[in-house]
């Protein structure tokens, strides 16, 4: 299992934000690409970046910024926020960035989607948003009548085979994962998924290495490493044992 380091954009800024809420934002560092080279340096194998201004206006933002931060890391690169267009993909991928995150575009223009996942699948992953058992897209600002199995169902259907989930209520509240709802969720599922959304704890990593057998294959943390809830090094070696 991975342990994903997440570096979220906002301003040119690394911030956290309190269940995607532009006005719950911590600034971490003004600098984004040594805070990326940090999480590489401690052990990371895999960092997960976030345009946070691209996802609320639908066009990514930070291009310099991306393009740096690839330049210095050596590790892969999973991208998302402001990912509406096969363009814009295309230009992520000449750019050096491994893995792209999907999942508004899906809803908004399902032939555009349909383009990019015919010409990216092995790339591409779909970041199912959830709050109260429901899709929240464009940031999360957008809450959608769409239950989660419902849309991870049509995800299946493109053939899409890793997803990010994550849970917006306990998104930066260190308050603990829910991982009743999470297995739930992902039972019955063939995905490799990815855990967002409340990890505080190292006992929360332990919890998400059990579900290892039902797809997890890693965990994105936040807040819980820049708040020093969490060491790197210390979540590595457990999701590694």
């Amino acid at each position: 299992m991975l342990i994903i380091p997440a570096v979220d954009l906002h301003q040119g800024k690394c911030v956290r934000l309190t269940q995607g809420r532009l006005d719950k934002e911590t600034v971490y560092s003004t600098d984004p690409v040594f805070v990326a080279r940090l999480w590489q340096t401690k052990g990371a194998k895999r960092l997960h970046l976030v345009d946070l201004d691209g996802a609320y206006c639908g066009i990514v933002q930070h291009w310099d910024i991306i393009k740096n931060i690839r330049k210095q890391l050596t590790i892969p690169i999973e991208f998302g926020g402001g990912v509406r267009t096969l363009k814009t993909v295309e230009k992520l991928d000449k750019i050096g960035i491994d893995k792209i995150i999907i999942s508004t575009v899906l809803i908004s223009n399902p032939i555009e989607a349909k383009k990019i996942v015919q010409k990216y699948k092995e790339k591409i992953m779909v970041a199912v948003d959830v709050f109260e058992g429901k899709i929240a897209i464009g940031g999360w600002k957008d809450k959608m009548p769409i239950e989660a199995k419902e849309f991870m169902q049509q995800i299946a259907q493109l053939g899409i085979n890793e997803i990010i989930l994550t849970d917006i209520s306990r998104e930066g509240l260190l308050e603990g994962i829910d991982l009743d709802n999470i297995s739930k969720l992902i039972e019955g599922t063939k995905f490799n998924v990815i855990v967002s959304g409340g990890i505080t704890t190292l006992d929360d990593v332990r919890k998400l290495k059990m579900l290892e057998p039902y797809g997890v294959v890693g965990v994105v943390i936040g807040k819980a490493l820049y708040a020093e809830k969490i060491i790197l090094e210390e979540a590595i070696a457990i999701a590694e044992s």
